[in-house]
This record gives structure tokens, C-alpha cells and sequence, in this order.
């Protein structure tokens, strides 16, 4: 399944009365969000307010247990609980980029090599692939670091390396999940404003899910979950 994402529209993702409950719990509650094109979105909440949960639903990692996820495309809005799970995995190869707290990289495997990797997979020679990835690292301030394998870098060298590996294949929408939760202050705002600066600093969507309001105040928008239902909404400045 190969879908162009467009960009011209204003939402690139509507949420629409999510609910997902895991047994007795309730993990979101109703929830409805439009996720606009080339706009950073925080996800604030407490831990166990849904956060994660919602992101997971937007990403298509997780199927809510009612309502809607849709993904703009070429094609019109494409609901994603409509498609197999294989399609759902295509899209997160392609159309979307994750980064987590812990980064997920494979210590065995030198900064170029992770970043890679996604391309591997797509099917890319191993030349192409390692030449884009070291371009990628190097556009994140990590040029020479191609070779330096997990245990030889710092904690904000390492979340860059798996920020260049979330987008290496160009996704539309990267979604981060406590991005900066392991890093020190100072660290944390360096690695966001570069995971910025390389997505809707391109045109992209970021997703970020965070429990920090110094992280949040750097997006564009800022919406608010207690206990699965959306509470609030803050605007801190347009979309680019």
C-alpha cells in the first residue's frame, strides 16, 4: 500500500469520540483532535491520564475500542481502523516516524547504521541508505559521529541519532513520546528544539507527548488529558 500524504489540507489527522478501555479501565474517554499539516502538538497529562494511549491511536499502533482515527491522503481521508494490520504497519515504515524516551537504538550498531536501517527494510541498497543517513545526522550537528557506536555518545547525541532515524525515510507525521524524559534540562531543550526544527522546520507534523510544561510551551499548540477525556486546549502560536 503506497499512499501520498497531502499536504495542502489543514488536518492531516481527526481523532473523533475515541474510546479504548483496558478491562475495567477507562484509558480515553470520547476523545476528539484534529492534528493540523507542518504544526508541533504537545500531549499533556499526568501519568495514567491517556496520553500515550492517544498517541498510540493516532499512530496506529493501538485500535480504539470506539470512534475514528483518519489520515489524510491522496485519495481522500483514509480511516485507519478500515485497513489490515499489515497496512497499518506500512504506514508506520513510511508515513510516520516515532521517537521514544529511551531512543529504542541498537547498541550493536554504529549511529549510521541505525539510522539506516528503516531504509534496509524499505528495500534500499546499503550504499543509498548509509549516504542519506549520514547526511541526516550530520543536518542534527552529529557530522563524524557516523562510526561512534551507543555506548561512545552522550544521552542528547544518542536521542538525535534516533530523531535522524525517524525521519530518514520522510515520514509526514513524527510522533515523540517523551523525548526528553532521560535527559537533563539544558540537554532536553537542545534535542527538542533540533527534533523541531527538523520537522516543521520541513514542513512536518510533530506529535509529542510530554509531562512537562517547558517541553510543551515550545509547540504550537498544547492540548490537555485527565483521566482519558480532553480538558483543554492552549494555543501558544500558529502553525507554520
Amino acid at each position: 500500500m503506497s499512499r501520498t500524504i497531502v499536504r495542502m489540507i489543514t488536518a492531516v489527522l481527526e481523532a473523533q469520540g475515541l474510546v479504548k478501555r483496558y478491562g475495567d479501565a477507562v484509558a480515553l474517554d470520547g476523545v476528539d483532535l484534529t492534528v493540523r499539516v507542518g504544526e508541533s502538538l504537545a500531549i499533556m497529562g499526568a501519568s495514567g491520564s491517556g496520553k500515550t494511549t492517544l498517541l498510540h491511536c493516532l499512530a496506529g499502533i493501538v485500535v480504539p475500542d470506539g470512534g475514528r482515527v483518519t489520515l489524510a491522503t491522496a485519495n481522500g481521508r483514509l480511516d485507519m481502523g478500515s485497513i489490515s494490520d499489515e497496512e497499518r504497519s506500512e504506514l508506520r515504515r513510511t508515513t510516520f516516524g516515532f521517537v521514544f524516551q529511551q531512543g529504542l537504538l541498537i547498541p550493536e550498531l554504529t549511529a549510521v547504521e541505525n539510522v539506516s536501517l528503516p531504509m534496509l527494510l524499505a528495500g534500499a541498497s546499503r550504499r543509498e541508505a548509509e549516504r542519506q543517513a549520514s547526511a541526516g545526522l550530520a543536518s542534527l550537528g552529529l557530522e563524524g559521529l557516523d562510526h561512534r557506536r551507543l555506548g561512545q555518545l552522550s544521552g542528547g547525541q544518542a536521542q538525535r541519532v534516533a530523531i535522524a532515524r525517524a525521519q530518514v525515510m520522510a515520514p509526514a507525521v513524527v510522533f515523540a513520546d517523551e523525548p526528553t524524559g532521560a535527559l537533563d534540562s539544558r540537554t532536553s531543550m537542545e534535542v527538542l528544539d533540533a527534533l523541531i526544527a527538523s520537522t516543521t522546520g520541513r514542513g512536518r507534523t510533530l506529535v509529542v507527548v510530554t509531562h512537562e510544561s517547558a517541553v510543551a510551551r515550545r509547540c504550537d499548540r498544547t492540548v490537555h488529558l485527565s483521566d482519558g477525556c480532553l480538558t483543554g486546549v492552549d494555543e501558544h502560536r500558529s502553525a507554520s
